[in-house]
C-alpha cells in the first residue's frame, strides 16, 4: 500500500517524473537525480516498506529488489567491471527517504566507503 506522502511511492505512481532505468511487476528502478557515481540508479519495491527491516519480512520482495539491482547493472554495462548495491538503513547510514530501496553505483573505481563523517 503506498503511504500517501512517500517521495518514492509518488514516483512510481507517476506523480513526480522520473528517469525509468527497468521496471517489473514488483519493482521500478530509475535514475538517481544526486548521482555519486557514473551509474546511479535506484530500484524501489513497487509496495510500499519503510526500511530493510520491514522489506526483510518479505523475502521474496527483498530478493526481487536485488535480482532487479544485477539486472540493471547488466543492462548499464557494469556488470563485468564491478558494482555496489547499496541498501541505507537508518538515521546514521545517510538514508533521508523513508521507502527501502537499493543504490546500484558504478561505471568507474568506486571509492571506500562505511568511514564516519567526522
Amino acid at each position: 500500500m503506498p503511504a500517501s506522502d512517500c517521495l518514492f511511492c509518488k514516483i512510481i505512481a507517476g506523480e513526480i517524473p522520473s528517469t525509468k532505468v527497468l521496471e517489473t511487476d514488483t519493482t521500478y528502478a530509475f535514475r538517481d537525480i544526486n548521482p555519486q557515481a557514473a551509474v546511479h540508479v535506484l530500484v524501489v519495491p513497487r509496495t510500499h516498506h519503510e526500511d530493510a527491516e520491514a522489506l526483510a519480512k518479505e523475502p521474496q520482495q527483498l530478493a526481487d529488489v536485488i535480482a532487479t539491482g544485477v539486472q540493471v547493472a547488466r543492462q548499464e554495462g557494469i556488470d563485468q567491471s564491478g558494482f555496489r548495491l547499496v541498501l541505507n538503513t537508518g538515521d546514521d547510514a545517510g538514508r533521508t527517504v523513508f521507502h527501502a530501496h537499493v543504490h546500484v553505483l558504478g561505471g568507474e573505481q568506486l571509492g571506500l566507503f562505511g568511514r564516519p563523517s567526522h
